[in-house]
Order: structure tokens, then sequence, then C-alpha cells
């Protein structure tokens, strides 16, 4: 599939890449976080990521002082797998070179969304990138056989384990996690631990 950068103009309509914002720090304090010798890893917040400067500013700035939590996903990954989505923009910094696998919430349709309508997105490392609330995505694909760190910034409890609701709609069947609504591809390891099945195709690797 063709890899759009996030500073093409097809990038706009899932997101923008935030200036001004200096990751360096950050960017060091991610690296000193050893990789998984397989697959991924996520946690929401990492004391050693909130402890940069950086945490401060996203939280008065990116998140208009909301409280957040600064975690990573990182380790090695190419594949689709599964699309989610919270009530709220997410940040994305990379380590690395990255590769968001996207698509726009209205594609997914009567409890189904095709991959054919996922479209990807190389971020360079360092770059502020936000994806907005109504852009489906995952975890990033890493760029090179060494693997991916990327930081992800999100109101504070994303993510977190939560008692299921009693189901009053459709969306409910969907929600994985505290703001987390998961679409699993059937081939997923997701969709074995009992999420919801709804991307159709391929399962997209890149």
């Amino acid at each position: 599939m063709k890899i759009y950068s996030v500073f093409d103009p097809e990038f706009a309509e899932f997101g923008k890449v935030l200036e001004g914002y200096d990751t360096t720090a950050l960017v060091a304090a991610m690296n000193e976080i050893a990789l998984p010798a397989e697959g991924v890893a996520y946690e929401p917040w990492i004391d050693s990521l909130e402890k940069v400067d950086i945490f401060g500013a996203l939280q008065e700035n990116a998140y208009g002082s909301m409280p957040i939590e600064l975690g990573m996903c990182w380790g090695h990954n190419k594949s689709l797998n599964c699309l989610e989505y919270h009530r709220n923009s997410e940040l994305n910094i990379g380590a690395t070179d990255f590769v968001l696998l996207l698509a726009k919430q209205e594609k997914f349709v009567n409890g189904s969304l095709d991959s054919a309508d996922v479209m990807a997105f190389r971020a360079p490392a360092g770059a502020v990138v936000e994806v907005y609330a109504t852009s489906l995505h995952y975890a990033p694909c890493q760029t090179s056989d060494d693997g991916f760190r990327v930081a992800i910034v999100l109101p504070r409890n994303t993510n977190t384990d939560i008692e299921k609701p009693a189901q009053v709609g459709f969306e409910d069947k969907l929600l994985w996690a505290r703001n987390k609504w998961l679409i699993a591809h059937p081939e997923s390891s997701e969709a074995k631990q009992g999420a919801y099945v709804g991307i159709t195709g391929e399962n997209i690797s890149i």
C-alpha cells in the first residue's frame, strides 16, 4: 500500500503535526527503555517519561490543562490487527520513525469496516503527531527491523481496566478498556481474546 507522510495533505482529515514542542529529552528517555524481544508492549503511563519537562507543556497546552498520561507503545509490529478509538485526540511522539495505519470512523458501517479503507502515514522521529478522535488507529508499525518506540499521550486513565457496564447500545460491544473502543480483525490475538470482530478484508502488513 502507499505510505503517505503526516506532512502530506492526505493526513489533514486524520490529524495534524503540532509545532513548538522540544521532544529531545523525551526521545532520550524513551530510548532508555529496552525493547521487548518480540511483540508489542504498552503502558498507559511511565514515570520516567512523565518526569520529562514536556509532560507539563503537553498537559497545559496540548490538552488545555486536562489531566493526561504519558506512556509508550514499543516493540515490533508490521500489521493492522485492530483499530480503536477514544473520545478525544491522541498524541504520538516517536523515538524512531513509525507508520500509523488509520481509517475514518464513518467508514465503520453496520458493524463492519473494510481494511481497504485503511491508509498508511509515516511520521518522523521527534514529531508531535495528533490523531483526531474520529480517526481509527492502533499500534504503530515499525519502519526498520530495529522496532519502534512511540510515546502515547491521552487523558488520564485511558486504556486502563474497567468493569464493563450493562449494554445500552451497539457501541458497548466494542468497549474494551476505559475510554477505548476496539474493532478487531479475525486474525488478531485480540479477536481470540473476545474483542469484537469488525474488520474485513486483508490484515494489512507493511
